[in-house]
């Protein structure tokens, strides 16, 4: 079975932007874990909500551009009513989180991915989904 992963925005951000901290090249990282998703044939997984947030930033050109650059790794997940819904309650039971990372880490779940991202909310979300850093990932 292929593995799946769900990338955070901030990890798209990450590889858009050649980021860096002060010790690590984490646009390195993104695009070093890209290019080991394609060599192993992995499955991307991406949602609107994604989307949105990346175009909050970028051109819908540049986003498309470099979406069509993985377009053979990329699946889009769509929310459903009932994730949607089981994200607002979680979101009042969850501290250090916002309801959009809690979508994401649910639409990682119910798609049997695992959630990469750098982002420290997501450690409130480790009981929904597994969540790495795209340096973590091991590959099969």
């Amino acid at each position: 079975m292929k593995q799946k992963f769900y990338l955070d925005t901030a990890i798209w951000r990450d590889y858009f932007e050649d980021r860096k901290d002060r010790l690590q090249p984490l646009g390195e990282f993104a695009f070093q874990f890209l290019k080991n998703c394609e060599k192993h044939k992995c499955v991307i997984l991406y949602s609107p909500l994604v989307l949105h947030e990346l175009c909050t930033h970028y051109s819908d050109e540049r986003v498309n551009e470099v979406f069509s650059s993985f377009a053979n790794l990329l699946q889009e997940v769509k929310p459903q009513p009932e994730q949607l819904n089981e994200a607002k309650k979680l979101n009042q039971k969850i501290k250090d989180s916002h309801t959009a990372d809690i979508l994401h880490a649910i639409l990682a779940r119910d798609s049997g991915s695992i959630m990469v991202t750098r982002d420290k909310h997501f450690e409130a979300l480790v009981s929904i989904v597994e969540v790495l850093k795209p340096e973590e990932v091991t590959f099969d």
